[in-house]
């Protein structure tokens, strides 16, 4: 016969048991209420027909599908600044309720950090959901360039394009001149990418600073096959398989400040097309949508479908993966985050 002291504990041990499955089916019960028929908002930070704009499209099919209540998930563009102005409308005004949701570009968590006063918003606070790839940047000359490797690119002059500036090209052919020692003379002017690959074709350019390989393998998928180009150089979150012979910049680098340099700079690549919530949405609503993003993100059917529109989303990372980087940037010394203030600005 069981004693009396056991037999209470394992009845109390049942109905917290119990309890706890209760409070459980509840809170998906509330979840699922709330979105029901409800139509949820994807504020895209850029305008319609572009990479970004494409993926969330695709996107919202299965974040609708693995949400409870399965509500329905219409697009907003919203471009402007570079993602600023969206990322601000996400911050200060969007409903805190779960039902608006962004995708912003990966500029947009670290313009704050560098002091961009139209960036009002503290991206800490977000409730990052993740995103579906990461990308790796290559510097990239056209194949009749007699400079070979990133050591001959320290001693012979290179002409890139870029767009502008104070364009991000321009910024990492500074960051990679600054920290390695490279010869890239920036000629600036060229709209985008595309324009920039035809003035390669052309012979004006030898290269671009920085192409993200998905890109590149998207957009000219025989240039790499047919050798009509040469890649020097990545740069991303971490080394990428499928270019075992290119080097790596991290182990290019010098000195600890470089590394520090290079950590914050290649923040927006490593967080790849980031999608968030808006502060203050209930943590149960935020962690429906984590969970639904991510189910979303390595549907096998988005893999595929993704893959036969060349979106290269097939690197997932997690909302705490995303948030990690932003935080990690945000703790950066003072004197490193200066001096990448200074490589964001025209010289």
């Amino acid at each position: 016969m069981m004693p009396k002291r056991l037999e209470a504990l394992m009845r109390v041990c049942v109905l917290a048991l119990t309890a706890s499955v209760a409070t459980s089916a509840a809170r998906a019960d509330a979840i699922e209420d709330f979105y029901k028929g409800r139509t949820v908002s994807l504020i895209v930070s850029s305008s319609t027909g572009g990479g970004y704009d494409t993926l969330a499209r695709l996107l919202t099919r299965f974040i609708s599908r693995h949400l409870p209540g399965q509500p329905n998930i219409v697009i907003r563009n919203m471009p402007g600044a570079g993602g600023i102005v969206a990322t601000n409308h996400l911050y200060s005004i969007a409903a805190k309720d779960g039902s608006v949701l962004g995708a912003v570009q990966n500029n947009t968590p670290f313009e704050p950090l560098f002091g961009t006063k139209e960036a009002q918003y503290d991206p800490t606070k977000f409730a990052w959901l993740g995103s579906p790839s990461v990308e790796t940047s290559v510097l990239t000359i056209w194949h009749t360039s007699p400079v070979n490797t990133i050591e001959e690119a320290k001693v012979h002059e290179l002409k890139m394009g870029s767009s502008g500036a104070n364009s991000t090209p321009s910024f990492y052919g500074r960051l990679l001149n600054e920290t390695i020692g490279t010869k890239l003379k920036l000629i600036v002017g060229y709209p985008g990418q595309n324009d920039a690959f035809l003035a390669m074709e052309r012979g004006e350019l030898d290269g671009y600073p920085s192409v993200f390989y998905n890109s590149l393998v998207a957009t000219r998928p025989q240039w790499l096959p047919e050798k009509k180009v040469k890649l020097l150089v990545q740069y991303g979150a971490e080394k990428l398989p499928q270019l075992p012979n290119v080097p790596f910049i991290m182990d290019l680098v010098k000195t600890e400040e470089d590394r520090q340099l290079w950590r914050i700079a290649v923040g927006p690549i490593a967080t790849g097309r980031p999608y968030l919530l808006p502060p203050g949405v209930p943590a149960d609503r935020v962690a429906a949508m984590r969970k639904a993003f991510w189910q979303a993100i390595n549907d096998p059917e988005f893999l595929s479908e993704q893959a036969k529109a060349n979106l290269g989303a097939d690197t997932p990372r997690t909302g705490d993966q995303i948030q990690d980087i932003i935080v990690q940037s945000y703790k950066s010394p003072p004197a490193v985050v200066e001096r990448l203030k200074k490589l964001q600005q025209s010289q």
